[in-house]
């Protein structure tokens, strides 16, 4: 666990199945929520050892339940085992966006060649832990569209920024939403001090739903490459993540390509903090984890980071914590052929921390996670995308 007085064991190195893989008998384990916007997708996740954590995901337009990992380099002292949470939103973003500029330039008759998409991601982190102060941010992208197309420059820029427009993280990333929470500590629900509530029923604990679940044979989703290219950017060192006060700009990058079986290929390369380039495969027909569902993996583990990264500064005991966290989406505006902006509704998440620590601290963890989770920052922020348009 990720907790003051803990061993460092490295649960996921020690595991004989594959990181990532779609699980076996899933859909009698784990179902998505009840759609409202047209889809939805449900995370259920837990920790490990350090900064590790194992989710299942269940999507509404997937048959299949994947069982996903998350790590975090030696700037968290982490084992490096598998990519950090913020490549999971990037990987999800990047390939949405690949997904309904696609579908957009089939229905504007926009002939294609070949097609790379370039996206940058920007994060701050700012304040002290202890002070209460410190506080997660999320700046523009930066996206780059490669196209090979006999169409003019505008025509290919309208259909970039439009693409953007209609992926269904559009309804997190413009306007301002906050993300509702609910807390349970030591199998007690506590209210939280600042975090708004999620209305209904508080599901159960998922930790032993997720344990030992048998994978069924698939190629490998996710494959760890090399260092990413070390740039003057890179200001990390061993568990430099961890201190008390910090003021740093984060940036990780994401390259989206096709396959010839039409599968997304995305390279993520992570600059600051300096870290490894994972290989990640996605997939809308099943075939590999799709775009909602990395989006939401990357969500559901970074606020799951920063839970046990404030119990390590704050020195506090945090056995273990688990969430179950739903996000309702509309279909994309192109690929599921609405015409509109894509929307989301807030992010909801059931947080179940197992501690001997007072409830005091409990509501402190969580309001502390939000306050510092670049991706909850990035769901309550107005964003834009800054587009490049670099015609073949």
């Amino acid at each position: 666990m990720s907790t003051a007085g803990k061993s460092h064991e490295n649960v996921l190195g020690a595991d004989r199945r594959p990181s990532f893989f779609p699980v076996d008998d899933g859909a009698n384990i784990l179902t998505p929520p009840t759609d409202r916007l047209g889809q939805s997708v449900r995370l259920s996740a837990r920790s490990l050892s350090v900064m590790q954590k194992e989710g299942l995901l269940a999507s509404s337009d997937s048959d299949k339940v994947w069982r996903v990992v998350s790590d975090e380099g030696a700037y968290l002292d982490g084992f490096n085992e598998a990519p950090c949470p913020l490549s999971f939103l990037t990987v999800g973003m990047v390939s949405s966006y690949m997904t309904e500029l696609l579908a957009l330039a089939q229905q504007r008759g926009i002939a294609i060649t070949s097609v790379k998409l370039v996206q940058d991601n920007f994060y701050t982190m700012k304040g002290s832990a202890l002070k209460g102060t410190m506080t997660g941010g999320a700046k523009d992208i930066a996206l780059e569209a490669q196209i090979d197309s006999e169409s003019d420059a505008e025509t290919l820029r309208a259909l970039v920024y439009d693409a953007v427009a209609a992926s269904p993280l559009n309804g997190l990333m413009r306007g301002e939403k906050d993300s509702l929470f609910t807390l349970t500590h030591k199998g007690r629900q506590v209210i939280p001090d600042k975090a708004k509530g999620v209305p209904g029923d508080v599901p159960s604990d998922p930790e032993g739903m997720i344990e030992g679940v048998h994978p069924l044979p698939v190629e490998d989703i996710i494959r760890r490459g090399d260092l990413s290219p070390l740039t003057d950017e890179a200001t990390s060192s061993q568990g430099s993540s961890l201190a008390e006060e910090q003021d740093r700009t984060l940036h990780i990058r994401g390259i989206c390509t096709l396959r010839e079986d039409g599968m997304k290929l995305v390279e993520q390369q992570l600059f600051n903090p300096h870290g490894s380039i994972f290989h990640f495969l996605c997939d809308e027909e099943g075939r590999a984890p799709d775009a909602i569902s990395y989006m939401a993996a990357g969500i559901g583990f970074c606020f799951m980071t920063q839970l046990g990264r404030y119990a390590k500064i704050a020195k506090k005991h945090l056995d273990a914590y688990n969430i179950v966290q739903d996000i309702h989406f509309s279909r994309g505006g192109a690929s599921g052929k609405t015409g509109s902006a894509g929307m989301a509704d807030p992010v909801e998440t059931h947080v179940y921390l197992h501690s001997d620590e007072d409830s005091t601290f409990a509501r402190a963890a969580l309001d502390m996670g939000e306050q510092t989770c670049f991706l909850h920052a990035f769901c309550r922020t107005d964003l834009k995308a800054r587009v490049k348009v670099v015609k073949g």
